[in-house]
């Protein structure tokens, strides 16, 4: 697996370029974390960075460690100042062809970044930088904007700016070096789910779902086969733990739900694909995956949903910026979140006061979930679709708010489209209505074409 470095630099003791209350320091290390939490949550590759907080590590220290770690890449975020503005990139006078050309294709990523903000594009340039000069390997050192211009810096400050700087590197750095994306595994585990009655009649079925939300409790309706016969069995909770669902169950049951049971099931297993001799041919698209990056901007999902709501918060960032940390595409989850609250004016039972964006737990009783902040709501609903698409732990960034993160039963959902039925009852159109909402956010979005029309065949396919 390939090494790559990231270098926020400066740190601790050396400020770096400063500019009133503001320092070089702290944007390049924003910039760097956030590249290597896209790297590693998207691609095959193993990402060691120089620092990860405010210390001081001198020159010596950060070109030692890409050469004691053999790194394939060494990339040292900056910004700079002195006048000028907008952003290049930097490799040593003696640089190789393979380091000029990885420096061609990082430039060009970051660069459709640039053009984007409207900030200048200074272009690929050499200097005999230590970090360039004493690296064995390749190295570049990007100059992320000037600290001394008053234009430059409000980009910086801007947290979707640092995103989609952040995101361009990484996929740069992925493109230069063809590193292999990571592939989607589900990790065996007992689940023991809830079942709240099995009915011949589906009428009968969606009576009981139907009671069961009076009573706050979440179900849909799994069907099943038996013989020559089709049951309706109502599922109403999904728990690795068989004490929690056993008590889950006579909960139920205590409310009046006498045939509450429990069932152990095993879920299927997604396999890595198995080394073969011959080039894997590629299988078909089945549909938009909740686990990857945002291709929108915040800004740009701002602006989407402000043309029909122009009260709507400001909350695309938070998503960006979560689901970046989860691995969850930020911006579908954010088409979902205006699904859901319908363009953030709801008028249904969850009101704006809640900042339930997802409509957790909502019953049509005014009693859903309500949380503190909109950064909390938001984490609740990246938690959520977590539970869903992943059995993995919970990543150790942010503290647990999904109030029904335990009822989700852990990888049921790969897909959007997988959603149906689960977050939505009866919910048959439910992934269709938040993929047409994204089509359209990406047919008014400022990416590159082909990009565009990658993820829109990637829609298509599911509605």
């Amino acid at each position: 697996m390939k090494v790559i470095i990231i270098d926020p630099g400066h740190g601790g003791n050396d400020p770096g370029a400063v500019n009133k209350e503001y320092f070089e320091k702290k944007y390049n290390l924003a910039i760097a974390k956030k590249i290597q939490a896209t790297l590693q949550n998207n691609y095959e590759v193993t990402v060691v960075m120089t620092r990860t907080g405010d210390t001081t590590v001198s020159l010596e220290e950060r070109t030692n460690l890409a050469n004691s770690k053999n790194a394939e890449l060494f990339v040292s975020i900056h910004q700079t100042i002195g006048g000028g503005e907008g952003f290049g990139s930097y490799v040593h006078p003696r640089a190789g062809a393979e380091t000029k050309r990885i420096q061609g294709v990082l430039h060009a990523s970051v660069a459709a970044v640039m053009s984007k903000y409207g900030a200048r594009d200074r272009g690929q340039e050499q200097a005999d930088f230590h970090v360039l000069r004493e690296t064995k390997k390749s190295a570049l050192l990007l100059e992320v904007l000037f600290m001394d211009n008053e234009k430059d810096l409000a980009l910086l400050k801007r947290e979707d700016f640092q995103n989609d700087v952040s995101i361009a590197v990484a996929k740069g750095i992925a493109q230069s070096l063809s590193l292999p994306k990571k592939q989607v595994q589900i990790t065996q585990t007992q689940i023991f789910n809830v079942i709240a009655g099995a009915f011949e009649q589906k009428e009968n079925a969606v009576a009981r779902v139907s009671l069961l939300a009076k009573q706050n409790v979440t179900a849909f309706i799994d069907e099943i086969n038996s013989g020559n016969k089709t049951y309706y069995r109502v599922q109403a909770g999904a728990f690795q733990n068989r004490e929690y669902a056993e008590n889950f169950a006579k909960k139920i049951r205590s409310e009046g739900v006498t045939d509450a049971y429990v069932v152990e099931k095993t879920p299927l297993v997604q396999e890595p694909p198995k080394p073969n001799p011959e080039p894997p041919k590629p299988a078909p698209p089945k549909g938009l995956t909740i686990q990857g990056s945002s291709l929108l901007s915040a800004e740009e999902m701002d602006q989407f949903v402000k043309k029909v709501n122009p009260n709507a918060p400001s909350v695309a960032a938070l998503y960006v910026q979560i689901g970046q940390v989860y691995g969850i595409r930020g911006d579908v989850a954010f088409a979902q979140a205006i699904q859901e609250t319908g363009y953030f004016r709801f008028e249904g039972s969850v009101k704006a006061s809640q900042n339930n964006y997802a409509g957790i737990g909502a019953t049509g009783k005014n009693e859903s979930a309500v949380f503190k902040t909109p950064q909390e709501g938001v984490l609740a609903h990246i938690q959520h679709l977590f539970a869903y698409t992943s059995a993995q732990p919970l990543p150790s960034q942010y503290p647990l708010v999904d109030p029904r993160f335990q009822y989700v039963q852990r990888g049921s959902a790969v897909t959007w489209a997988q959603l149906n039925g689960k977050w939505a009852i009866p919910g048959t159109t439910y992934s269709t209505m938040i993929l047409n909402i994204y089509k359209k956010m990406l047919n008014e979005a400022r990416i590159p074409l082909q990009t565009r029309i990658n993820s829109l065949n990637a829609t298509l396919n599911e509605l």
